[in-house]
């Protein structure tokens, strides 16, 4: 079983990017070591209850310590570049001064990479708020925004020279929505009013810090990364074709509006008026600026019903489809269909893919991790990836998510996510045929 592109495909010529991507507390652990603060995800895992199994991120695949060994197998994997994250608790105190062994850290990852010849794309938020800066509200206050700038101007200054391409932020409506919307990710809270608002204060301090992130690190790209479903109606009803819109209005739109066009859904002023933020003069400007790439994450689509009082609620596919282990619907042809749309709606920057992968339920046999599912899963979204350029989209990259199985959030470790299977009792990494199907697919290209 193999991943294959056409052949005059523009994925395989050398100025297309392929890389794999982790996410610091997913991999990191050591999360008391060398002065690194509590964040919102630890307290959130000590918390009864909040993630399955009462897992935590205290060790997580030790990359923390084994990330000299991590260098080696993200190489072998025949990869362009390496997409990471940096933990805020672990580069600053409580007063904001650096918090120099966790600097010495990042740089020399970093400069190891760099010696790889590896392309570095570092994001400077996945979701690991300092605890403290939660104590006084976090994302819902205003000034959690102009602490992030600081975190930003100290990284980019300290660390610019190792990066080629900075994000500010991962997934925005993970942090904000998930966080302080539906209270199944840190910090918990279960709000639609904090959620929203929580939403403008992470787009604002991405503004905010373009400008301090430019000037440190001028040859460097700058952007931010999304994640996208595409949404559908469950059915032909017009009642249903309005939930998709609902839907696809506070998923979707409500970030990359913003983004690109300096303005929020307006379907939202008359259909879900509490929903929008407090918006200070000035703000959507600041939110709008330009940025050199976008970050797309995507994974799955969602089917949508109209519910009286949630306007929507999520439904399964009547068609007979496969899922994965988390109970996500596999469905490339969504991808391609997405990207395809947001060209037509938006005059987009380039673009970067910058996660995309499966959970599946991987099983160690003879030493050996057939997931035959997951290569299955690449092989249709990369090609839906090649669908969506040959269609106009202006695509540069691909990461493939994940390096290796990690902590999954509120899942614990219970999904595994990764290209390397991980022996959580031994740390041990070994690839999964999914990992050599894509080691193969890169190694090909020059033929």
């Amino acid at each position: 079983m193999t991943i294959s592109l056409p052949k005059h495909s523009k994925m395989l010529t050398p100025d297309f990017t392929f890389g794999v991507a982790t996410a610091s507390f997913q991999i990191e652990g050591a999360n008391t070591t060398d002065g690194r603060l509590t964040s919102i995800w630890d307290t959130f895992c000590a918390t009864p209850g909040k993630v399955l199994n009462g897992d935590d991120g205290s060790i997580a695949c030790d990359h923390y310590h084994r990330w000299e060994e991590d260098v080696d197998l993200i190489c072998s994997l025949g990869v362009d570049a390496y997409r990471l994250s940096i933990a805020w608790p672990r580069l600053m105190d409580e007063k904001g001064q650096a918090n120099e062994k966790g600097l010495a850290f990042y740089r020399q990852l970093l400069k190891a990479l760099k010696a790889k010849g590896l392309k570095t794309f570092v994001t400077l938020y996945h979701w690991d708020l300092p605890q403290h800066l939660e104590d006084h509200g976090g994302w819902v206050n205003r000034e959690t925004a102009f602490q992030f700038v600081k975190y930003a101007q100290l990284a980019t200054k300290e660390l610019g020279e190792w990066v080629d391409a900075w994000a500010t932020f991962n997934e925005p409506f993970c942090a904000a929505i998930l966080g302080y919307e539906y209270g199944i990710h840190a910090p918990g809270l279960t709000s639609p009013r904090f959620g929203r608002q929580a939403a403008h204060h992470i787009l604002l301090a991405h503004g905010l810090a373009l400008p301090v992130i430019r000037e440190n690190c001028p040859n460097s790209q700058v952007g931010i990364v999304l994640n996208m479903n595409q949404t559908y109606p469950a059915s032909t009803k017009s009642e249903d074709q309005f939930a998709a819109l609902v839907r696809e209005a506070l998923d979707n739109q409500f970030f990359i509006e913003p983004l690109l066009k300096g303005q929020y859904p307006k379907l939202l002023e008359k259909v879900l008026p509490d929903h929008l933020p407090t918006i200070l003069p000035g703000d959507l400007d600041i939110i709008s600026r330009p940025i050199d790439f976008l970050g797309m994450n995507f994974y799955t689509c969602n089917h949508n019903e109209y519910d009286e009082k949630t306007l929507f609620r999520d439904v399964k596919n009547k068609q007979q489809v496969e899922y994965t282990d988390i109970g996500w619907e596999i469905a490339p042809q969504a991808f391609s269909e997405l990207l395809i749309n947001l060209n037509k709606q938006y005059d987009l920057p380039p673009m970067y893919i910058t996660e995309n992968g499966a959970a599946c339920a991987d099983v160690m046999e003879h030493g050996e991790i057939n997931d035959d599912q997951r290569v299955r899963y690449l092989n249709g979204h990369i090609n839906a990836v090649n669908d969506a350029i040959m269609a106009g989209v202006d695509i540069r990259g691909y990461f493939a998510w994940s390096l290796m199985d990690n902590f999954e959030w509120a899942e614990g470790y219970s999904k595994r996510f990764g290209l390397c299977y991980v022996d959580y009792e031994t740390q041990k990494r070994t690839i999964k045929r999914s990992g050599y199907a894509y080691q193969a697919l890169l190694n090909n290209r020059s033929n």
